[in-house]
């Protein structure tokens, strides 16, 4: 009985595993490749040969090639060359909108026939985005509730730090393509399974509405709703992106499930002890510093890397900043009677005032960044002896990257956290 489960169950992730899916879900939502192949073939299933999908499988399997070394298979009915169908006007000839930070990939060219659906899916997956964060958090953080912020960062960076160490583990690569098309290519680098957008971009929201419910004043539906709505949107964005099978997304929507259920108990805890433990920044840099090394000698170099210590990093100095904070009598959360927290009446006064603080806030931590990049990049190329002429070409190098993410958003967290809401008390904009 329970090797019939087992097998059923096998078999059942290999089907969800199959890129195939993928290309089909794509080519239903109107985004059809480009790849110079008949669309014969396909049907004649030369394009796409058996094999297991369950396996660790190399960044390099993502794409059949041919003895030409250009990409090999068809998507849809779109054919490339001289003799391709002529493109009806409503349809939008485009490329993925990044190239890969690391391979300098741009990516094949495909047709949109459906722009809403592409707009729509392209502002989902930048709901899962490392950089919606990095402007959420400090909106949030800065006009609405600084508790809420502060504890969504320390689920962040663990849900990056578990997710990408689970990737590296697994290695499993992206879905192939052909048939598969890649609408965004800049992480194409990276393994796969589980999806770290589906993730972030599953417990940010549901933590979100577990933080809020209760403290503030709204309905449950509503904020599970919206909770739910944003989780979904993420996850099926990165299949039409052709990043991710339906496989991967869902284990990184129950993924991080699980990891919300063990954090969110413990979140008073982490929070009270960054605040009140006088050990607390010794313990905040060691733990986040020595779980990047773990991460980090799991597998070589990519660009998840870089994104795990910039969440390491981001959470080190918000963590830092809370303490300093806390010690210095800033930014104090309201009192427990004040509870349930209500909106205040939408003002032109109140509107402007906050994206004036938004506005400032940001312009400092920018500024910040750019004067800690400018610095530690070329100190860490003199320090080990790297030519410091080409900036994106010393990035390439682990022991520059990782280094410098650490050290430029860990000021960046701790100004967001606390540098930025001191200049808004000096100036009376808090």
């Amino acid at each position: 009985m329970a090797t019939d489960l087992l097998k059923t169950f096998v078999q059942m992730c290999n089907y969800l595993q199959d890129p195939r899916h993928v290309a089909r879900f794509q080519k239903v939502c109107g985004v059809k490749g480009t790849f110079p192949v008949k669309p014969s073939e396909l049907d004649r299933g030369e394009s796409e040969p058996e094999s297991p999908v369950l396996r660790k499988r190399g960044p390099d399997s993502s794409v059949i090639h041919g003895a030409d070394g250009d990409a090999k298979g068809v998507q849809g009915d779109i054919t490339a060359g001289p003799d391709a169908p002529s493109v009806d006007p409503d349809t939008t000839r485009a490329k993925p909108l990044r190239k890969n930070s690391l391979t300098g990939d741009v990516g094949q060219e495909f047709l949109i026939h459906n722009k809403f659906l592409f707009y729509l899916f392209t502002f989902g997956t930048e709901l899962g985005n490392e950089m919606f964060f990095i402007v959420f958090f400090p909106f949030l953080f800065w006009n609405i509730d600084a508790l809420v912020s502060r504890r969504l960062i320390v689920v962040w960076a663990w849900n990056l730090f578990v997710g990408q160490s689970t990737k590296d583990m697994v290695r499993w690569s992206r879905p192939a393509s052909p048939p598969v098309v890649k609408v965004e290519v800049f992480y194409n680098s990276e393994y796969s399974m589980p999806s770290t957008h589906a993730m972030t971009g599953t417990a940010i929201p549901f933590c979100l509405f577990m933080l809020t419910y209760g403290r503030w004043q709204y309905s449950f539906l509503f904020g599970f709703s919206v909770a739910l709505s944003w989780s979904v949107l993420v996850c099926v964005s990165r299949v039409y992106m052709g990043m991710h099978s339906i496989l991967e997304v869902i284990t990184g929507f129950l993924y991080s499930l699980l990891i919300l259920a063990f954090f969110h108990p413990l979140l008073e805890t982490i929070d009270s002890f960054y605040m009140t433990d006088h050990f607390a920044p010794l313990v905040i840099i060691v733990s986040h510093v020595s779980l990047g090394l773990v991460a980090f000698s799991l597998d070589s170099w990519s660009t998840s890397r870089g994104d795990t210590a910039q969440a390491l990093g981001t959470g080190v100095g918000a963590a830092i900043g809370t303490h300093v904070n806390y010690q210095l009598g800033l930014l104090l959360d309201p009192q427990l009677s004040s509870l349930p927290l209500t909106l205040p009446p939408i003002s032109f006064s109140l509107v402007f005032l906050s994206l004036l603080r938004f506005v400032i806030g940001v312009a400092v931590i920018l500024v910040t960044r750019m004067v800690m990049k400018a610095v530690t990049i070329p100190s860490l190329c003199r320090l080990f002896g790297l030519p410091t002429d080409d900036v994106r070409q010393a990035r390439q190098h682990m022991k520059v990257e990782l280094p410098y993410r650490y050290i430029v958003y860990s000021v960046v967290g701790f100004s967001c956290v606390s540098v930025v809401p001191l200049f808004f008390k000096i100036f009376s904009l808090a």
